[in-house]
């Protein structure tokens, strides 16, 4: 256990249980226990990690009282029940720890998912870190959807969509997370996520060179540390956190394909479609003609078990030129030669993934910050192409990727970010600079 000055520090980390936030927590656990910290791993029953994959880390379950179809009943009632529910819990426990380990200084970490913890710490004297695993400009984007709301610019008018926000230029109106759903909810949203409290530092899955005018405006608005430690899954190797299990014969199919010439598609862990846009989505596969790697999760299309609702000649054409999965080892796939493009949802540990291996995307975003990731990719960065769910667009699009020039040209970007991330990882790279801070935080409070 690390010590400093006398004083010991337990950290104890309280993790979400989905799998988009479990993985980073977990990843940055790994990494803390590596300088000598003890490492308690807070976390629900619902969705709960396999402590088998960590056996020197801690884990300890908050009884939740969810069934095991929690998110049916909605996503913001699902999240406000697991706090509600977790928090006594790690109040009682925290207690017992500090009552029976009165040698070390405890310090929580907690996913901003799981916002119980902060006033949990609060109340108990103890110092806390936010970890969020979005992209850094999720949070003031989502913060000044209250302010256009009273000055009568949120709802927006499809009009004005596609106009630059003033305030968070290159995003505009559409990129917006929320942009979708009935003010009143999102309202609700946003008051149930944003800190009561601020903690004594934010701990943030990017990298500064990423984001770094948005870092800034963050840092100027907390005036609290904010430490870039991504992308954490190229910090330090860790066993597979997902609470799927992958098909890892495609790794073997994709060494017998050309350099660049496969298309991965994955929407992430947790988005459902319904069978119209899968459907245009494998005809626009289909009609491509180029080899791929499509994960269709059981039930992730509305009323089926797997891909029974695509006509069986389809699925005959399909299978002659690639690979339907019920899930994949995502970070292997990206970092194989076979691999040219990654049709996306856009969820921030996916895009990660994706630019850390030189990969151009193809963007299918649906909510919270994979619209404002979509921008970065296809705007900011230019190494995507935004998807309309059509099956004529999706066969243009994944040409313009695999075949195209101005594919080749979004590689060589994506190539000059892959080098950059290398650079940021490396000794004296910034990522590198943030973690070794972050440790001298931690041993200073």
């Amino acid at each position: 256990m690390a010590d400093h000055g006398g004083k010991l520090r337990r950290l104890v980390l309280v993790a979400s249980p989905l799998q988009g936030h479990m993985t980073p927590m977990l990843q940055l656990a790994t990494y803390l226990h590596s300088k000598g910290f003890s490492i308690t791993i807070a976390h629900s029953q619902f969705r709960r990690p396999d402590p088998n994959n960590h056996p020197d880390f801690i884990f300890h379950p908050l009884p939740d009282n969810l069934p095991s179809n929690g998110l049916s009943a909605g996503f913001m009632p699902f999240m406000q029940a697991l706090n509600d529910n977790c928090k006594p819990h790690l109040i009682e426990y925290l207690i017992k720890i500090m009552k029976e380990d009165k040698e070390s200084t405890v310090m929580i970490i907690h996913d901003n998912l799981m916002f119980f913890a902060g006033s949990v710490a609060k109340e108990l004297g103890l110092s806390f870190m936010m970890l969020r695993s979005s992209s850094a400009a999720f949070f003031p984007a989502a913060m000044i959807i209250p302010k256009l709301h009273q000055e009568g610019r949120f709802p927006v008018e499809d009009s004005l969509l596609q106009e630059i926000v003033p305030e968070l230029d290159p995003f505009r109106f559409k990129d917006l997370p929320f942009i979708k759903r009935p003010i009143e909810q999102t309202l609700e949203t946003l008051i149930l996520i944003t800190p009561k409290t601020p903690p004594s530092a934010f701990i943030w899955n990017t990298i500064e060179f990423l984001e770094q005018s948005v870092l800034t405006q963050i840092r100027d608005n907390y005036k609290v540390p904010i430490f870039a430690v991504g992308p954490l899954h190229k910090i330090i190797p860790t066993p597979s956190t997902s609470l799927l299990e992958a098909d890892t014969s495609c790794i073997s199919w994709l060494d017998k394909q050309e350099p660049k010439s496969v298309i991965y598609v994955s929407l992430g862990s947790l988005l459902n479609t319904d069978e119209k846009v899968s459907t245009e989505m494998a005809w626009g596969l289909a009609n491509s003609n180029q080899p791929f790697i499509w994960v269709i999760r059981p039930g992730s299309v509305n009323g089926f078990k797997w891909f029974e609702f695509l006509p069986e000649s389809l699925v005959t054409d399909m299978k002659k030129r690639g690979l339907i999965v019920k899930w994949a080892p995502q970070k292997e796939i990206l970092a194989h030669n076979s691999v040219g493009g990654f049709w996306s949802h856009c969820g921030w540990n996916s895009t990660l993934e994706s630019v850390s291996e030189g990969v151009p995307m193809l963007c299918q975003p649906w909510d919270v910050d994979q619209l404002l990731n979509a921008r970065y990719l296809s705007y900011v960065w230019k190494i995507g192409v935004e998807i309309v769910v059509e099956r004529r667009e999706i066969e243009g699009a994944i040409r313009r990727v695999l075949v195209d020039n101005e594919g080749d040209e979004m590689r060589q970007r994506a190539i000059k970010i892959q080098e950059k991330v290398k650079g940021a990882i490396s000794n004296g790279g910034c990522t590198h600079s943030s973690l070794n801070d972050l440790v001298d935080f931690i041993m200073s409070c």
